[in-house]
């Protein structure tokens, strides 16, 4: 048994200092006709020292507030959405996709943190006598916990509400209302703590007209029919066990309710016209329920549990999670005729109850373990499929996970636990495409966990948790570290193993990559296997979370992970596992592997003449004698490598083409006879008997289903003129053998009553669809193949829907590619797409499918036939279907074909006007998430292109103006999407991780109150304390988010580039300042970029510029006399795809002396350069110290530019760029960068520097390139001079307008030297600067020198 959880320590306790909620009630009354919500809600909360309770309350109207029944102060700050003056701003600020990108990250994260303080602060000061001694005795009767405190102060605040618009959290559509577990949305239709550390029980009252019923979280006590006219009815429920706020859900409509017959704890509720499919798709379902439990060893931890199915029009998302309740998409219910729905049906609503165990029931303990309870959802619904959808389904669906997971786990998104991975990213996390990999990657750790320790010892694990959450001292919460000491004690894992493993596979991103090859000793009769270890991400994106672990040890030279990788050898004479191959080691490594086989002395035959040794020749049969002799002269069959998916890993496994085949007739693993299906269709030249190999296997009835699908698609791909079609003519064969009749050659009426066949046969058409010939058209017999099998689709006496065979056939129409041969049979198809079109407008399919199919058949034909086909004809065929009465499925299909069009026609600033249109016009909020995610594709296929001017400056402005707006915070799903599009635009990765947050505090919109003086200090106790940042700065990774048929690499641009201006804060602002260390106003910055206003009492430096002009342009000089104010900084350069870098050497003062910089706030002066651009800051008068000295020897700053990089570098950190601090104002951060860089200046000897000066040049005077870069740069200076007297006037300007030049060659030099500062403080002067351009060699980065001298203030 794991030893007993340990009490919280004193840290943990700072992070929930503020108010704890006991107990929270629930009464509202919903009006239906009048889309109304309105009631009350009592809660039970220890109040804090300081006597004020703040909560989260959004879309509100709070009528009053009552502590202990008396009415009391409170102060309520709604959020503001979007006015003009920000639209203003960003007219002014944003002119290039980097600069989007820019003000995209500062608004959403402003958004976000916003979010995290509370905004209804309720003054609980006042004594109340009555109720704390019932408090008091409450707390008798229910035996606290001894560390609590025995006079706490508990009140009762009852707050009476109405929810001013359901548009966020809780809607309403038609006669039905139902909520949504969006990321903090709950505290939009009630006041609560809007956290998932804070827990406790719940009693729900919702009154509604007699005719509708109300489904929430929790048992249903009773209910209670008003006298009312007309009668209302009330349901009570109950929820005793604490969850956190997002987990109470809400369900209203005219339901019905379908009790389930083998559990009854379960029900199952639908609307009226969805009655005939639950009977069908739920019967499977206490088959999961009872799986569970007996697994786990426990009871269902809540006293029901309901299924609720709403119209799909309605939800966010296709399932919805509350407490002991489910809000699911009703396009998942299937009736008995449906066969393609099945599967994902049952998986989905399974891994729903299992998230009831873990997840609602289990929580996290903080935010960086959500990964753990995520994982192990997924890890018990893996055991159901196991179980019930068969073995081979489950390793299938693990196998393809893992793969997926190795192409993306190459960035610090993908980390599972860490802080800049969780705790910074505010829980969007969990969204998206990252969203996905990092849950497959949860349950695929948890899976090697198993692996290692054995299922049983695994199953106890799970087992333990339970008993102890269900015990008489509950433990509802799990952590990774406790779950590592389970693994330890219960699994008999051994802790050196678990000390690696953790932050390797957790703390860190990435997967290793393996490639081996072998080589066959024949006199040794040994296996000679040559591993080259790699790791998906770079080392760069693996090194700050890797060293925010302090168990991690960081090896030279050392690539891998723990643990001993198997390799397992099929010989002649049997099956031998070999668990040779570590996973740690030097990148290049050769293993030598005993055989126990022994070779015939047999004399081996000669091949034939003609005959090739890599056995590609066309002759089938010296490939055979090929294939003989190598099976004489070794004994093995074929080698695999890590059989049993023990480890998450990308292999890479080199062996003769023979033992592939070897492998895929005789090994029974589905995934061994995937990846032989997928090393054979990757062979450079085919073989007839490779061909031969993979007909043989899709014909076999007792292989794999999914696996049978894939050899299909590999013959298509094989099939070239080269093999005279083998591939083709092998696929239309089968097809025909099983449902063409031998007498009239036409197909036979569908009989779909073998599943397994169903499915295979449903592919071939698709496969057919993707033969190419050499010119990559279609063949003519492919075409005509699936013209046949379209024009005679025959359904009678079939039990089963032919909608998905129909949706199949129409959708591998437009795979095809029409050539001169083939576009003859071009009008006969459309010819059939329009007559289905027809008929599934009179009759619609199941949830619309075969018309989706054909808007999407027909927008491929449109775009590949362009020159042929008007698409204005196109655009007007699908406009109609964008119709609000159509269903949701349609018209978003309409809308993404639609986009896809304009995207190909005027481009991607057209497409992004157009999606911005219909955005605001999609009444759906799950319609605008597809909506969304299109778009994001869209500028992914365009991000690889040198045409980021393509998108106008108005088009951005509106991105930005949608981010900010009520439609965005409505859906939370869509306002990432819209961050992840700006991003995506900007040759970045579509994530907030590596988003430094020094340079986007300037960017916010500043928003500040004023409150009263009762609340002056409230935020500080009420915001969570942040724990120590793991990574200190953080850096954009090269993420690419990889679609089906392209990846995308998306890069970053640097840390180094920073703002200038900070934006003016609104006046009437209604968000409470959240500073760490006292309440401080953000003060309202100046317009003019040369102005900075300073509100300290003690004197600080002021940094004055001064920059003189260069040759330069008449174009140059144009874009001078724009002012810089905003927030471009270097980001400008994007267009190739740069990327900036930082490098920091701090001289040193003292070996054994670090330099902290945690309470300074930096932000890094810049300006707006060009493409190649370079800007160096630098202390003059440092001295250098001695040459065996580790540290650098000149503090100095660079921001580079000037090359492009596809992978970004990490901060050093202990470089001034660190931002530790985003609550302090624009000024402060200033002087913080000055401060820095004045540590450590008085330590250097001035000999040493002079010995080192004159060595050096000593050195360049033998330097021809040197030499020849010294005249140039003398002859550049000499007509700077001349030029200089021209520009006189011009460089007396007070202000600093630097702007961001079009042609490399015009480059600027600029130089800064840091004086020591005097005690009294100093004052730097800003003017303008001479600006010396030098000799360049391709692109030279302009440089720009700030000289700061410093002088006592008066």
């Amino acid at each position: 048994m794991a030893k007993p959880r340990k009490p919280k320590n004193e840290e943990t306790k700072v992070e929930n200092s503020g108010a704890v909620v006991r107990h929270q009630k629930l009464c509202l009354s919903i009006d239906m006709e009048k889309h109304q919500i309105y009631g009350y809600t009592e809660l039970e909360i220890a109040v804090p020292d300081i006597g004020i309770v703040g909560l989260h309350a959004e879309n509100l109207g709070i009528e009053s507030v009552l502590v202990d029944g008396e009415p009391t102060e409170f102060e309520y700050y709604p959020h503001n959405h979007q006015n003009v003056e920000n639209e203003k701003r960003w007219r002014s600020m944003v002119s290039l996709p980097s600069s989007a990108a820019d003000a995209a990250a500062a608004v959403y994260i402003s958004a976000l943190e916003r979010e995290l303080v509370p905004n209804l602060l309720i003054n609980c000061c006042k004594p109340f006598k009555g109720l704390t001694d019932q408090i008091e005795q409450m707390n008798l009767e229910n035996k606290l916990d001894s560390s609590a405190e025995p006079k706490q102060n508990v009140k009762l605040v009852r707050i009476d509400y109405w929810v001013e618009k359901a548009e966020a959290g809780i809607h309403f559509d038609g006669n039905a209302l139902h909520t949504d577990n969006q990321i903090r949305r709950a505290r939009c239709w009630f006041p609560c703590i809007d956290d998932s550390t804070q827990r406790c029980c719940y009693d729900l009252e919702f009154t509604v007209s007699q005719n509708l019923i109300a489904v929430s979280a929790g048992s249903l006590l009773y209910q209670v029919l008003s006298k009312d006219d007309p009668p209302r009815k009330t349901y009570v429920y109950r929820l005793d066990v604490p969850v956190s706020a997002k987990w109470i859900t809400l369900a209203v409509a005219p339901f019905e309710v379908l009790p389930d017959h083998h559990q009854s704890l379960m029900s199952h509720i639908c609307l009226p016209a969805n009655v005939s499919k639950i009977h069908n798709t739920v019967e499977f379902f206490h088959n999961a329920f009872s799986h569970y439990e007996t697994y786990l060893d426990a009871k269902f931890p809540f006293g029901s549990y309901k299924q609720v199915f709403l119209a799909p029009e309605m939800a966010v998302s296709s399932s919805t999670f509350g407490a002991a309740m489910g809000i699911f998409s009703s396009q998942i219910l299937y009736d008995e005729k449906v066969i393609d729905q099945a599967i994902d049906t049952s998986i989905k609503l399974s891994f729903a109850l299992a998230r009831q165990w873990f997840g609602v029931y289990i929580t996290p303990e903080l935010p960086n373990d959500e990964w753990l309870l995520d994982g192990l959802a997924g890890f018990l619904t893996d055991s159901f499929i196991k179980k019930f959808l068969g073995n081979n389904e489950a390793r299938y669906r693990r196998y393809k996970a893992n793969c997926a997971v190795c192409k993306a786990d190459d960035s610090g998104a993908t980390a599972l636990s860490s802080s800049a991975s969780c705790k910074d990213l505010y829980g969007t996390q969990c969204i998206g495409i990252f969203g996905k990999i990092r849950s497959c990657k949860s349950v695929a750790i948890l899976q090697m966990l198993e692996k290692q320790m054995g299922s049983n010892f695994f199953r106890k694990i799970l087992q333990n948790i339970i008993s102890r959450a269900q015990g008489a001292s509950p433990v509802r919460t799990l952590s990774t570290k406790e779950f590592r000491h389970f693994a330890n004690k219960v699994g008999n894992l051994e802790r050196p193993f678990l000390k690696e493993f953790f932050p390797r596979w957790v703390g860190t991103c990435g997967c290793p990559v393996l490639r081996m090859g072998f080589s066959y000793n024949k006199r040794k009769n040994i296996v000679e296997l040559a591993v080259l270890r790699d790791c998906t991400a770079k080392p760069d994106s693996r090194t700050p979370v890797l060293s925010s672990n302090t168990d991690s040890e960081n090896r030279d030279g050392d690539i891998g992970w723990p643990g001993m990788m198997s390799i397992r050898v099929h010989e002649l004479d049997g099956m031998y596992d070999h668990p040779i191959l570590p996973m740690a080691g030097d990148a290049w490594q050769l293993l030598e592997i005993q055989c126990h086989s022994k070779l015939a002395a047999r004399r081996a035959l000669k091949p034939k003449k003609g005959s090739k040794p890599d056995g590609c020749d066309d002759n089938g049969d010296a490939v055979a004698v090929l294939d003989m002799r190598s099976s004489m002269e070794s004994p093995l069959s074929w080698i695999r490598a890590d059989p049993e998916m023990e480890y998450l890993a990308e292999i890479h496994f080199n062996q003769p083409v023979q033992m592939w085949i070897n492998q895929l007739e005789k090994d029974g693993d589905v995934v061994a006879q995937a990846q032989a299906i997928a090393a054979l269709e990757a062979l450079p030249h085919l073989s007839f008997n490779v061909v031969n190999t993979l007909n043989n296997f899709l014909s076999d009835s007792k292989a794999f289903w999914r696996v049978r699908i894939e050899a299909a698609y590999a013959l298509a791909n094989t099939a070239s003129e080269e093999t005279d079609w083998a591939g083709l003519l092998h696929l239309v064969k089968f097809y025909k053998s099983r449902r063409f009749d031998e007498n009239i050659g036409l197909p036979r009426p569908n009989d779909f009553r073998d599943f397994s066949e169903y499915f295979v046969l449903e592919a071939i058409p698709h496969a057919v669809a993707m033969v190419r010939a050499a010119d990559n058209k279609s063949p003519r017999e492919a075409v005509e193949f699936v013209l046949q099998l379209l024009k005679y689709n025959d359904n009678n006496g079939n039990p089963y829907s032919d909608v998905f065979w129909l949706a199949a056939l129409v959708q591998s129409v437009g795979e095809l590619e029409f050539g001169q041969q083939s576009i003859l049979f071009l009008s006969s198809l459309l010819k059939r797409i329009d007559r289905l079109l027809q008929f599934d407008r009179l009759m619609p399919s199941y949830n619309g499918i075969l018309t989706i199919s054909c808007i999407r058949t027909l927008t491929q034909i449109a775009l590949k036939l362009s020159g042929f086909i008007s698409l204005d004809q196109v655009v007007k065929l699908i406009k109609p279907f964008r119709d609000f009465n159509t269903i949701w499925q349609v018209r978003v299909e309409a809308s993404r074909a639609l986009l896809d069009l304009e995207f190909h026609c005027n481009g991607i600033d057209s497409a992004l006007s157009l999606f911005i249109k219909s955005v605001e016009e999609e009444p759906s909020l799950r319609g605008q998430v597809k909506l969304g995610i299109h778009a994001m594709r869209i500028c992914q296929i365009k991000g690889g292109s040198d045409s980021n001017h393509e998108v106008d400056t108005v088009t951005l402005v509106a991105l930005l103006n949608l981010l900010e707006s009520r439609i965005a915070f409505n859906n939370v799903f869509l306002r990432h999407h819209l961050f992840g599009i700006l991003q995506i635009l900007a040759g970045r990765a579509p994530t907030l991780y590596g988003v430094p947050r020094d340079k986007l505090l300037l960017l916010g919109d500043g928003e500040t109150s004023e409150q009263k003086n009762v609340f002056a200090s409230f935020v500080t106790e009420m915001r969570r304390a942040e724990p120590p940042v793991d990574v200190p700065n953080l850096s954009q990774d090269n993420l690419a988010v990889r679609d089906a048929s392209k990846e995308v690499d998306c890069v970053a641009n640097g840390h180094a580039e920073n703002i200038l201006a900070v934006p003016e804060a609104p006046k009437d602002a209604d968000v409470i300042s959240n500073s760490h260390e006292r309440k401080m106003a953000v003060p309202e910055a100046s317009k003019e970029a040369d102005t900075v206003s300073n509100s300290y009492e003690r004197k600080l430096p002021v940094v004055k510029i001064r920059v003189k002009q260069s040759t330069a342009t008449s174009r140059a000089e144009e874009a001078d006399n724009r002012t810089i104010e905003k927030s471009q900084g270097g980001n400008h350069e994007n267009d190739r795809g740069a990327s900036s870098s930082v490098s920091v050497d701090a001289p040193q003062r003292n070996s054994a002396e670090a330099v902290s910089f945690s309470n300074h706030n930096i932000e890094e002066v810049n300006s707006c350069h060009d493409h190649g651009s370079r800007m160096t800051a630098s202390i003059g008068s440092a001295k250098l110290p001695s040459e065996g000295d580790n540290f650098g020897k000149e503090l100095q700053c660079t921001a580079d530019s000037s090359k492009v990089s596809m992978h970004l570098q990490t901060d050093d950190p202990s470089s001034p760029s660190i931002m530790q601090d985003n609550n302090v104002d624009a000024d402060a951060q200033k002087f913080a960068s000055l401060q820095t860089l004045s540590v450590a200046r008085h330590d250097l000897n001035g000999k040493e520097k002079k010995e080192k000066k004159d060595r050096e040049k000593k050195r360049n005077r033998e330097d021809p390139d040197y030499l020849e870069k010294k005249r140039l740069k003398k002859e550049k200076k000499r007509k700077e001079k001349e030029l200089a007297k021209l520009l006189g006037d011009e460089a007396k300007a007070p202000s600093v307008e630097l702007a961001a030049k079009k042609e490399e060659s015009n480059n600027k030099n600029a130089t800064a030297q840091l004086k020591p500062f005097e005690p009294s403080g100093s004052k730097v002067t800003i003017s303008k600067v001479a600006a010396k351009p030098e000799p360049s060699e391709g692109t030279t980065a302009p440089k720009f020198r700030i000289k700061i001298k410093s002088r006592t203030q008066n």
